[in-house]
């Protein structure tokens, strides 16, 4: 499939389309802030993001800046070619809970070394997540897990009829 026109980006804007391929690790110091089940379950100003082209941007958290305890270990696993092996979380905030909603590499590649043990969240399962008090929207798909903000355009990975991308 060809690829799709990129969306011109105003001033201030990203395209994902310039980012990268393999991707690349870069430090954030934006204000993130994860809710789920009414609880901030994670709020952090040092985090990472990881760009790479079609794709918004996936933050990584550090553990500290996490409530860890409403995270439970999955049997659930997955490989990326350019990260390695990722394990993965439930939430469980009270009666309510998302399975393998968040991931994490205890083993990462050299180049993803400083994410090591750092968690993503797919934000479509959590209630809501913020980059500087803007509502995130999820990546399309139900496998990609990118925050899509009033500053990155597309067209995004996982839209219908992007497969081939």
């Amino acid at each position: 499939m060809q690829r799709p026109l990129p969306i011109p980006p105003k001033p201030g804007q990203e395209s994902v389309w310039d980012y990268p391929r393999p991707p690349r690790l870069e430090p954030v110091s934006k204000h993130l802030k994860i809710f789920f089940n009414g609880v901030i379950i994670a709020e952090s100003r040092k985090s990472y993001r990881v760009l790479e082209t079609s794709h918004p941007p996936v933050y990584y958290i550090p553990p500290e800046d996490i409530k860890m305890e409403y995270l439970k270990p999955s049997s659930q696993g997955s490989f990326c070619e350019w990260k390695g092996k990722a394990g993965y979380y439930a939430i469980v905030v009270g009666d309510r809970q998302a399975v393998n909603a968040a991931w994490y590499y205890s083993h990462p590649t050299p180049d993803f070394a400083p994410i090591k043990d750092y968690v993503a969240f797919y934000p479509a399962l959590m209630d809501a997540c913020y980059v500087d008090g803007e509502k995130v929207t999820p990546q399309p798909g139900n496998f990609y897990g990118g925050w899509i903000t009033s500053d990155i355009v597309g067209p995004f990975k996982g839209e219908s009829g992007s497969w081939g991308w």
